[in-house]
């Protein structure tokens, strides 16, 4: 598959991007950290300069949101939320493990691709709270991680993958070589199609490492 249709493929499955109604003042806040966190860093952002970009008070952001870290940990767990929902409903339509791990990575990449701020928030952005860190296995995180690990799993009952490894050691392999590609992208030229030719290219190489032939 070319890579103009791959991209083409990716962005006509792409799950909307967190359109929410009018009146959905979170959303409209976590839109706007993306913005202002990826201009401004976190440490230097203030929680008035998310508001003003929201369009909201001040004090709007502490209905939503205990703290400044609170928001950018509430902005991880949503977009990754996100991703476990398109997935789940992705991965029943193909047959083969080696298939849906393909898929998964694909997503993940292709999700970010046109998205350089969020994929900067994603990856660098959030290096910068202690916090965050500290709570990286958060149930959300985990939950995804698991999503990836029964695919692997799978795919060592059916005989296509190897047995002799951890499916939990290689969902996280697979989610570190994501986030890393996701950095590099992003803190580069972020250049258009960077993202696919990065999933085929990755896809190939851990398949052919898991392949039980």
């Amino acid at each position: 598959m070319s890579e103009a249709s791959l991209s083409k493929r990716a962005s006509h499955r792409r799950p909307a991007r967190g359109r929410a109604p009018k009146g959905d003042k979170r959303e409209r806040i976590l839109s706007a950290a993306v913005k202002v966190f990826a201009k401004n860093g976190f440490h230097a952002t203030r929680v008035s300069e998310v508001a003003k970009a929201a369009g909201v008070a001040d004090g709007t952001i502490y209905l939503y949101f205990t703290s400044k870290e609170h928001l950018l940990v509430s902005l991880f767990e949503d977009r990754v939320e996100r991703l476990i929902t398109f997935v789940s409903a992705e991965l029943p339509k193909l047959p083969q493990a080696r298939d849906r791990l393909r898929r998964i990575i694909e997503l993940q990449l292709g999700l970010l691709e046109g998205e350089k701020e969020l994929a900067e928030v994603m990856t660098v952005i959030l290096r910068q709270s202690t916090k965050l860190l500290k709570e990286y296995a958060a149930p959300k995180f985990m939950a995804y991680l698991e999503v990836i690990a029964n695919v692997v799993l799978e795919g060592q009952r059916r005989g296509e993958f190897r047995s002799d490894v951890s499916p939990h050691l290689i969902a996280r392999a697979v989610f570190g070589a994501l986030d890393g590609l996701a950095l590099t992208w992003a803190l580069g030229k972020a250049d258009r199609g960077g993202l696919v030719r990065a999933s085929t290219q990755l896809s190939d190489v851990l398949l052919r490492g898991l392949s039980a032939t």
